[in-house]
């Protein structure tokens, strides 16, 4: 690491120890962190993000030891997850231990652990000696970050440190997935898809899309709210076939969200091409850049095409669901 990297993530590391929050990169989005075991630098994420302190928190370690010291038990199956997925874009939902608070936990029983891929994520944690709640460094409910400008942009002074660690590789936030006793739970698609895990675990129950996550006073997961990751644009959602057929009178101020290079682009006022090849891992990466740049267009509205609904398409067309206006 260049010697100026590190002097930021050892400033970063002192500025979460002394209770400061800092957004930092992530394989998936930009986390806006705080001292995971200080309820006074928890509460201030919650502030400074408009969160509402019902959804928690992600608590982000630096290694499986870790990981074990904030679980109340760690089953088989999150073994073997973790050697398999971690570091990377999954997040287990465990029985917490008496030292994760409840306000990181929005008073659940359970705590979200995942260690990211990031190297400057990974230097971070290991740098503050502390785990690491971290939501997406956005104003909640709002297009996540996957560039330090998009923190800037959204969340400006009111944070004490932004490292820029260039874009997000993966683009989408991790796959969510509770372990009970009883059974296996997905709460939130992401960047690890559900094929990898079903091929190493098993079956995993895939609630329906209008679950609600709750659980005596809090939500079970992040990103569970059925409108989220939300446009101030007027979004919706059809189908690719329908996308291209729409009136061409409706488009004079339309956006097209698009996976692969539509036959009617120069219709449409803007378009924004997530894979021109129809790669979901290149889509995933360019997502919500894309959103965002067509939100900050002056259009009247947005079309997103829906994507195959497998793989990361999963979780792309899940972002679009919870951030279509009804």
């Amino acid at each position: 690491m260049p010697d100026h990297e590190h002097s930021l993530i050892s400033r970063a590391a002192g500025i979460l120890r002394a209770g400061g929050l800092v957004a930092f990169p992530t394989e998936t989005v930009y986390g806006l962190g705080a001292n995971a075991l200080d309820e006074r630098a928890v509460a201030r994420v919650f502030d400074v993000k408009g969160r509402p302190r019902f959804d928690p928190l992600i608590v982000h370690v630096a290694d499986v030891v870790a990981a074990h010291r904030l679980a109340a038990e760690f089953p088989p199956k999150a073994q073997r997850l973790a050697e398999r997925f971690w570091p990377g874009p999954l997040t287990l939902v465990l029985p917490k231990n008496r030292a994760v608070s409840d306000l990181v936990t929005a008073g659940c029983s359970t705590v979200a652990l995942r260690i990211p891929e990031h190297p400057l994520a990974q230097e971070l944690l290991h740098e503050a000696g502390v785990p690491i709640a971290a939501p997406s460094a956005n104003a909640f409910g709002r297009i996540s970050p996957t560039t330090a400008e998009h923190v800037r942009e959204q969340l400006g002074d009111s944070i004490d440190l932004i490292i820029d660690g260039g874009p997000c590789r993966v683009g989408v936030e991790s796959t969510v997935l509770q372990l009970t006793g009883d059974g296996q739970t997905l709460l939130r698609p992401g960047g690890t898809a559900l094929e990898e895990i079903e091929a190493l675990i098993g079956k995993v129950t895939v609630p329906s899309a209008d679950l609600t996550g709750r659980e005596s006073g809090g939500m079970v997961s992040p990103g569970m709210l059925a409108q989220h990751y939300a446009p101030r644009t007027p979004l919706v959602l059809r189908t690719r076939e329908a996308a291209s057929h729409a009136d061409a009178a409706t488009r004079e101020r339309t956006g097209l969200l698009a996976f692969k290079r539509p036959e009617d682009a120069a219709s449409f006022a803007r378009v924004e091409v997530l894979s021109p090849e129809g790669n979901l891992r290149e889509a995933a990466a360019n997502f919500f850049a894309a959103l965002r740049r067509l939100d900050a267009a002056g259009l009247d509205r947005i079309v997103a095409e829906l994507f195959p609904e497998t793989g990361l398409g999963r979780a792309l067309n899940d972002r679009l669901r919870r951030g279509a206006h009804e």
